[in-house]
């Protein structure tokens, strides 16, 4: 196979004419290129509004050899793929069936490699289904009650599934892990054009789908997804897993445990340090969601206001405030909307979400500043868990129970929204005007206000005082990381931290990779075993 780097076209161009480049640069005739696919696909808007796709191709030729000798070495090469592969073993019946934790991209993607592994795994999970969790969510969205086991962080497809559903990641990948995440996703009804463009993504109403079709995927072959269903107790001897307790009543015998809990199973953290586990404190970030016209994004990164060929624009920004802290652009949310994220009873927490079109007309992205565990007390290791918490409920109060929100002019001059600019809020869940300078630490205000008023030299109008705050922006990653040792288990054995809310991880990807990653070690071990 052959795989050609730097293909530029406009991002007007069809299909044919990227043949047409990609028979060029190999110097060939259209009958000696025998296939060819997008590797990867990336925007070029360094001369906007002149916009460009730049393309790495794979390539298969006749007598690819005779090919080489006349290419232009610098952007053709000679490559080959490495699948990703799943381990299989017939020894099952040696091995009480593993027990998955979570359902969101963690638990499902171990929970489908053990299955395909033959070891008929069963997933418990405090919330319901994708369906009926859907329909809770939109319920206290409309305000009614919280139901504090199925909301935007628990049910099946974990916190992620009320997000932009960005699948990019930062994480090296020699194995493989991350194209086959995207693969299943496709397989599971995603759009192939996520395993090639730059900054893939699919929204929380294809989310929906991809989850349930990945589940059903699981069940056959042979594994069982049991919904409702909350770890209350974890039984060991002698440092070694025995069983656990589902609901406070079903005990359970269990050898291999996978803890896939995702960041906001504050009261499984709980349960793990009484329990005995290694667990520390780590850092992660706090801050508000803001939300501009997203016109105004498009601007700035198309050089115009709206793009038909490639839609709502999206954002990355990094500033280092006098005081030392970071400030940063998180989550960023192209055409979506803000919603209320919480869990627990008398707190509020928000985050960003994208439908599959981007269509809503404002784009928000949560501004946060990393505190560590000097920052909030380290008094143990949930203490970045009681600090989020504490915001929480501030926020909560602060909004009589809706999402409180305040303009960037007011959180400027330290007071009170009254009224709205030309601004207005794309949001999920109710809302009401509040001084969010109330809510934060003075420190990391300050920085957000310094941080946000830089960002207008890169996007002109990002600082604007109409520009719209809501808080709090808490569950960014988790507070908490459950240690692991080289053969990826908790200093219970038997036991496997797994995916974002257990500390390593940082996103629906790289949880879907680490959610790989324990299921080759566990099915390794029952093969060594055998």
């Amino acid at each position: 196979m052959l795989t050609i780097q730097q293909l530029k076209l406009p991002v007007s161009h069809t299909e044919n004419e990227l043949e047409k480049k990609i028979i060029k640069t190999l110097k060939i005739k259209k009958e000696e290129l025998c296939s060819w696919s997008i590797r990867k696909q990336s925007l070029d808007a360094r001369k906007k509004p002149d916009l460009f796709f730049v393309y790495t191709i794979d390539a298969e030729v006749k007598k690819e050899s005779t090919v080489l000798k006349r290419v232009d070495h610098k952007i053709v090469m000679s490559t080959k793929r490495v699948p990703y592969t799943y381990l299989h073993t017939d020894n099952r019946d040696r091995l009480q069936r593993p027990v998955v934790v979570g359902s969101g991209p963690a638990g499902l993607f171990c929970a489908y490699y053990l299955a395909r592994a033959g070891l008929s795994p069963l997933v418990i999970e405090r919330g319901d289904d994708v369906d009926s969790r859907m329909k809770k969510v939109q319920s206290f969205w409309d305000g009614k009650a919280l139901d504090t086991e199925s909301n935007v962080q628990f049910g099946e497809g974990g916190a992620g599934t009320f997000s932009d559903g960005k699948l990019n990641t930062l994480v090296k990948d020699p194995a493989g892990r991350n194209l086959e995440v995207l693969r299943l996703f496709v397989e599971c009804g995603a759009p192939d054009e996520i395993l090639y463009v730059q900054k893939p993504h699919l929204g929380t109403d294809l989310l929906v789908t991809i989850v349930k079709n990945l589940r059903k995927k699981i069940e056959a072959l042979g594994g069982e997804i049991r919904f409702r269903s909350a770890l209350t107790g974890i039984h060991t001897e002698k440092g070694q897993l025995t069983g656990i307790e589902i609901n406070h009543r079903e005990q359970l015998s269990v050898s291999t445990l996978v803890l896939a809990v995702g960041h906001s199973a504050r009261d499984t953290f709980s349960l793990l340090e009484k329990s005995g586990f290694s667990m520390q404190a780590k850092a992660f970030a706090v801050g508000l969601r803001i939300e501009h016209p997203q016109t105004l994004i498009n601007q700035y990164q198309y050089g115009c206001r709206e793009h038909e060929t490639l839609g709502a624009a999206a954002y990355k920004l990094t500033h280092k405030a006098a005081g030392g802290r970071g400030v940063y652009s998180f989550c960023m949310c192209p055409g979506g909307y803000v919603v209320n994220a919480s869990s627990e009873e008398g707190m509020l927490a928000v985050n960003g979400m994208s439908y599959q079109d981007r269509a809503s007309k404002n784009a928000n992205s949560a501004m946060i500043v990393t505190v560590t565990p000097d920052d909030y007390g380290n008094t143990g290791p949930l203490s970045g868990v009681e600090f989020q918490r504490g915001l929480e409920r501030a926020a909560w109060r602060l909004g009589g129970g809706r999402i409180p929100l305040q303009l960037f002019g007011d959180f400027k001059e330290n007071r009170k929204s009254t009224g709205l600019g030309q601004v207005t809020p794309c949001l999920k869940g109710d809302w009401s005007f509040a001084n969010l300078r109330e809510l934060l630490p003075a420190g990391i205000s300050s920085a957000l206000q310094e941080g946000i008023t830089y960002f207008d030299r890169m996007i002109p109008g990002f600082s604007r005082d109409d520009a719209i705050l809501t808080g709090v922006e808490s569950r960014t990653s988790s507070p908490v990381r459950i240690e692991r040792n080289a053969e990826m288990e908790s200093s219970i054995r038997g036991v496997y931290p797994c995916g974002e809310g257990a500390g390593y991880a940082g996103g629906i990807t790289s949880a879907a990779m680490d959610g790989l990653k324990i299921g080759e070690v566990i099915v390794k071990k029952v093969i060594n075993f055998c």
